[in-house]
């Protein structure tokens, strides 16, 4: 009779990321409700940016992992593993609820927002202000129409970690800034479309926590 064979122990690891030269993480615990963002920096940009200035305007608590300019390191959501970051590990047992930011591209999405993650209730409420706010871009909130890889549901995504879970936001190139669209922009900081965003995440999340329920 075989004798199975154990999986190999996993290489990569958030760990190693963390430990890695010019990988900076950062965390402010202000409100319950937090924001996430833990591929930013060089590898999903701006999108620690927004998260982080959509959670300064709404005073909720932010979380995340910004890597340098020479470093493109992904790994896997189901992989940011709490029980290897003890920031991580503070910052979710902070937060009762959490809007975690992604970036991705993809053909054929480059103007949908994909709003992922179990709080299907939050996920309603931040669309419909991303709605008001970002009226040329199409707000995806059924799961079942986003490639399965982006839904953000596995149980060990950071997204579903918290007492009442979360939503996990990708956003496309165009709305971060990026992209052909943007190409010769010359105005002062944030392209529009982006200080549009940070303004409906900060408006939802504030509604969100002065909701009775929330």
């Amino acid at each position: 009779m075989n004798t199975p064979v154990a999986d190999p122990p996993p290489t990569n690891t958030f760990r190693e990321l963390l430990d890695s030269d010019g990988v900076r993480e950062v965390c402010q615990l202000r409100g319950r409700l937090g924001f996430m963002a833990y591929h930013g920096g060089a590898l999903e940009v701006l999108t620690d940016v927004v998260a982080e200035r959509a959670a300064e305007r709404s005073e909720c608590s932010y979380y995340g992992v910004l890597q340098p300019a020479h470093l493109n390191w992904h790994v896997p959501s189901h992989l940011v593993a709490p029980a290897q970051s003890d920031v991580l590990a503070g910052f979710l047992e902070h937060v009762d609820v959490v809007i975690t930011v992604h970036g991705y591209g993809r053909h054929g999405y480059w103007t949908t927002l994909l709003l992922g993650g179990k709080n299907r209730e939050l996920a309603d409420h931040v669309a419909s202000h991303l709605g008001q706010h970002l009226p040329d871009y199409r707000i995806e909130t059924n799961v079942e129409a986003m490639p399965l890889e982006l839904r953000g549901l596995h149980p060990d995504n950071p997204v579903n970690l918290p007492r009442e879970q979360g939503v996990q936001i990708e956003l496309p190139p165009r709305v971060r800034g990026a992209g052909s669209m943007w190409k010769g922009w010359s105005g002062d900081g944030l392209v529009p479309h982006s200080n549009s965003l940070i303004e409906a995440l900060a408006t939802a999340a504030t509604g969100w926590a002065k909701a009775p329920d929330g």
